[in-house]
């Protein structure tokens, strides 16, 4: 009769990995959302950066608030799909700019904020 090993203690993810898994699954989004317009982005490629972007997301909501997980990842999306179009295209509002200047003040906020919002 085999004896089994006894199964490992997950180690807890650290908050600073989470916020790194929040950025990388953020970047990831803006890389989807773009292949969604532009054809030069495979159809492999906004497959595979959508599934990892939603994995990180859900990893990182192990050790942050999912709140303001989600409202992080979000505003990166957001305002990188944004930037990455204003290259693309060439031309970009000052209503625009003012707005995602707006959107990056609060996502700092969210992140600065969390540490107080976490149930323990």
């Amino acid at each position: 009769m085999e004896r089994k090993a006894p199964p490992k203690a997950e180690k807890p993810l650290s908050k600073n990995r989470a916020w790194l898994y929040v950025i990388a699954g953020g970047g990831l989004e803006i890389i989807w959302a773009m292949g969604f317009k532009y054809e030069a982005v495979p159809s492999l490629v906004v497959l595979i950066s959508l599934l990892l972007s939603f994995d990180l997301i859900i990893r990182a909501t192990k050790a942050l608030p999912i709140g303001t997980v989600y409202a992080v990842f979000a505003g990166i999306g957001t305002v990188g799909t944004v930037v990455v179009e204003a290259v693309m295209e060439g031309a970009i509002s000052a209503a625009k700019v003012g707005i995602i200047l707006l959107l990056l003040l609060f996502i700092i906020g969210l992140k600065l904020s969390a540490g107080g919002s976490e149930q323990k």
